[in-house]
């Protein structure tokens, strides 16, 4: 029996991957390192910020001290927070969901930073609606690893096989179903070809139902 639903962020609940891109985009572009789009979703998606900078580094063949790491997180988190304060980046069906969904206690489990959760949710007054929220600040390991699934269901207090996990992408896929959860994959960013390890697909938010859920 399903008894709380946890949500990916970007790509789930906000349209937000763009912005991400854009953002890595104009940290990397004047170090001559450019990031196209199709590279993006294919490479780094499933990645923190800071596994995003290391691992885009190191496919350059390129050095980064901490210090030059730590620059360039600043930076990319302040460009993209500019971003976000210029668009209502949450899907349309994003409220309509949390509404159907309220009987459930709803949950985050997200590779992005806590106040990039925040700052949209807060603007569309939806924050409140979330009992618990695992953002990149709170898992020493970040998706694909079971870790940030694995504190979502000790914050619920409940066992993971009691939980679902919404995600868009195969890394989160993964993460959830390492940790034990039930999972829907939304495609939003992916194709449904590319997600069929979830348990169930769906289309859009619209789509995401107690019926579904029950279902489980």
């Amino acid at each position: 029996m399903i008894t709380a639903i946890v949500f990916d962020f970007d790509g789930v609940l906000a349209d937000s991957e763009p912005l991400h891109l854009r953002s890595y985009q104009d940290v990397l572009g004047p170090a001559g390192i450019t990031l196209g789009r199709d590279e993006y979703y294919a490479r780094y998606l499933g990645f923190d910020d800071e596994g995003a900078f290391r691992q885009i580094v190191a496919d350059k063949g390129l050095m980064l001290a901490d210090e030059e790491l730590e620059l360039l997180l600043a930076e990319k988190a302040r460009r993209f927070e500019a971003l976000v304060l210029k668009a209502d980046v949450l899907y349309p069906g994003a409220a309509a969901c949390l509404d159907r969904l309220a009987a459930y206690p709803l949950g985050i489990a997200s590779g992005a930073l806590r106040h990039e959760i925040e700052l949209p949710l807060r603007a569309a007054h939806l924050l409140d609606r979330f009992r618990f929220i695992v953002s990149a600040e709170d898992a020493e390991r970040t998706k694909p690893d079971p870790e940030p699934y694995l504190r979502a269901a000790a914050l619920h207090e409940a066992p993971p096989s009691a939980c679902v996990a919404i995600e868009d992408s195969h890394w989160g896929l993964q993460s959830a179903r390492g940790a034990g959860l039930r999972t829907i994959a939304i495609t939003h960013t992916y194709p449904r070809e590319a997600l069929t390890d979830a348990d169930a697909i769906v289309e859009s938010l619209d789509e995401l139902t107690e019926t579904l859920i029950a279902g489980l």
